[in-house]
């Protein structure tokens, strides 16, 4: 089931570099829109997350 392809995709050390900063760059702009989406929930939320009725 071998297509060959693991063969033609050697990367070289640049390579592995560059896609390594890039995933982690990706990760940190994931990790900040999280942060920032929490963080517009709890300022809208405000006070009265505790006054609902349950």
């Amino acid at each position: 089931m071998d297509s060959g392809l693991s063969d033609a995709m050697q990367l070289t050390d640049e390579e592995k570099k560059r896609r390594r900063t890039r995933s982690i760059a990706i990760g940190c702009v994931l990790a900040g829109i999280v942060v920032l989406f929490y963080l517009v929930t709890i300022v809208r939320l405000g006070s009265n997350v505790m006054n609902r009725p349950f």
